[in-house]
């Protein structure tokens, strides 16, 4: 990958350097995995952060026995951050739900670029607060009404990572399971409203049945917002 192509990819390299876009790319290493392989195990110690060159993954938390999913990570985003700013086991796994194609960034490299470019590291801060604003946003959507939290799950993640096909955005379609954890309504409601979404024909599925068409994105982002 050219250090133009690694910037325009990812938000957390559009301000960095091209020296370091380059001493980047010359540590990373390039991995792949199928739909379903764990990339990551919970409690193992943080050696790099990845960075998400295609496909999508969920990152989850082992509560006893069950696993809980925590987000759906896309294209352009990166995971593995905490364990290696902190120097801490990780406290998630993260599972492959597409193909996934990663380039990994061993833990002391990267440090050492944020400390060595001043942009890098202020673009690094700006996104650690947006992951927490957006955590902050989803605890004041907590009583909001079960399609309200879905539609917004769905329209965020058309807007972070989603694709268009004929200017329909679409996602990866998630199983009902990651899809009410993450919206944080229960998997009846969800099965229940994403059957009425079909109906409308807001939403609809390719034939393989892997991507999720938002054909009503306008009217799903009109009702995120009551």
């Amino acid at each position: 990958m050219r250090p133009d192509l690694l910037s325009e990819l990812f938000p957390l390299f559009n301000a960095a350097n091209p020296d370091t876009l380059t001493g980047l790319l010359s540590a990373s290493t390039e991995l792949s995995y199928p739909a379903g392989r764990t990339v990551l195990m919970e409690d193992s110690w943080g050696n790099a952060i990845y960075l998400i060159v295609a496909g999508w993954i969920k990152v989850r938390h082992d509560t006893g026995g069950d696993y809980v999913t925590l987000a759906v990570l896309g294209k352009g985003d990166f995971f593995g951050e905490m364990a290696i700013l902190d120097e801490s086991p990780r406290s998630t796994d993260v599972v492959a739900l597409s193909p996934v194609k990663l380039l990994s960034v061993p833990a002391q490299h990267f440090i050492d670029l944020l400390f060595q470019d001043h942009h890098l590291h202020h673009r690094m801060l700006q996104l650690m607060v947006q992951r927490l604003r957006h955590t902050n946003s989803h605890f004041q959507r907590r009583r909001k009404p079960a399609a309200i939290k879905l539609a917004h799950t769905l329209t965020a993640l058309a807007e972070a990572y989603g694709s268009h096909k004929d200017t329909v955005p679409e996602i990866f379609n998630l199983a009902i399971d990651d899809l009410a954890a993450i919206a944080d309504i229960p998997k009846e409601d969800t099965a229940k409203i994403m059957e009425k979404l079909h109906e409308k024909d807001w939403v609809a599925t390719d034939q393989d049945g892997q991507t999720l068409q938002l054909k009503g994105f306008n009217q799903l982002a009109q009702l995120a917002q009551k």
